[in-house]
């Protein structure tokens, strides 16, 4: 049945794929499409893979009243022009105006942030988050995205790079590999699902025979293709291997937030993406282990709770930044 009454188009871009959405202004979904996206060629055809996901929407719900849309991105965005800085996972876009382009194509008023600031506004709005003062939000799966939030407001900072949480260095150690982003230890390269696999690998090539069958299994006897997922399957099945490295993943996150809650001391932490998801088994290891990590001596009563919208937080985070403008950005940058 075809949506009607007021509702916002909510677009999650990816580097591989757009997912767009119609959300009502109670943080529901009411209908979600995707299709591929290829951001290795030209910016236009990026563009046009947002457009066909948008246009779709609008088509298959001709009764719906579209009241704005919102675009959620990877990497470094300035929400205040709109533009895509700079996105590791879509190279056809650097200091790109993707919001004016779309603005001006379907006459709405359009938003567009950094996808975990946007999530993190979804969580803390209507999600998980809600009710709580103060809200650490973060993805983590192929990298680690942050968002803090006061008062349902995103705190963005002087520039708008505020909350990059993921590239906190919890192992500062000079001789040793880096992250992406050129620092030692970044907890994104510790406890993303790439240094999962990593560190699953690096156990395998060192383990006495026998170890890690079930991983090795998984992958057909070719190591170098394993991923989070592959260890998350493998320690399902019982593989003690698997397991020592969600442990080691575990004792990373709760060292990271120790110090979260030391600088922040926030009143809820919420935690999404595919690899926070594989981790909520560990949630009871990382609040014990929080404890020892934090000088705060009440940082044990912190609750860690998984995110509410899971693979949908992207959409349904674009379309909080719409639903109420302005309302929640606690500072947008203005240069």
């Amino acid at each position: 049945m075809d949506v009607t009454g007021e509702v916002f188009i909510g677009v999650d871009i990816g580097g591989t794929k757009v997912a767009a959405g119609l959300v009502n202004d109670h943080g529901e979904i009411l209908y979600k499409t995707r299709n591929p996206m290829n951001a290795n060629h030209g910016a236009d055809e990026a563009v046009a893979a947002v457009c066909e996901a948008i246009d779709r929407t609008i088509r298959e719900n001709p009764q719906a009243q579209i009241k704005a849309i919102g675009l959620s991105a990877p990497g470094s965005v300035d929400p205040h022009t709109g533009t895509v800085v700079m996105a590791t996972n879509v190279p056809c876009w650097r200091n790109f105006a993707l919001a004016p382009i779309i603005a001006k194509r379907y006459s709405l008023p359009t938003e567009l942030h950094n996808d975990a600031n946007a999530a993190g506004l979804a969580e803390a709005v209507w999600g998980n988050g809600a009710g709580y003062d103060c809200v650490f939000y973060a993805t983590i799966g192929t990298g680690i995205g942050t968002a803090i939030l006061f008062d349902r407001h995103l705190y963005l900072g002087r520039t708008g790079a505020a909350g990059e949480g993921g590239h906190m260095s919890i192992n500062f150690d000079h001789r040793g590999p880096r992250c992406a982003c050129g620092k030692p230890g970044c907890i994104e390269y510790l406890a993303a699902g790439p240094g999962i696999a990593t560190r699953a690998r690096r156990k395998l090539e060192s383990s006495a025979g026998g170890e890690g069958e079930r991983m090795i299994a998984l992958v057909d006897g070719d190591v170098s293709k394993i991923t989070g997922e592959t260890v998350e399957q493998a320690w399902q099945a019982g593989d003690r291997l698997a397991a020592e490295v969600f442990e080691e993943t575990a004792d990373l996150i709760a060292i990271w937030l120790g110090n979260i809650v030391d600088f922040l001391e926030p009143d809820v932490i919420v935690m999404g993406g595919g690899v926070g998801n594989m981790l909520s088994n560990w949630y009871p290891r990382i609040r014990e282990h929080l404890r020892s990590w934090s000088v705060n001596p009440r940082a044990g009563e912190i609750p860690l709770v998984q995110a509410r919208y899971g693979p949908d937080s992207g959409i349904v985070g674009a379309a909080a930044l719409v639903v109420h403008p302005g309302q929640y950005i606690m500072h947008v940058p203005t240069h």
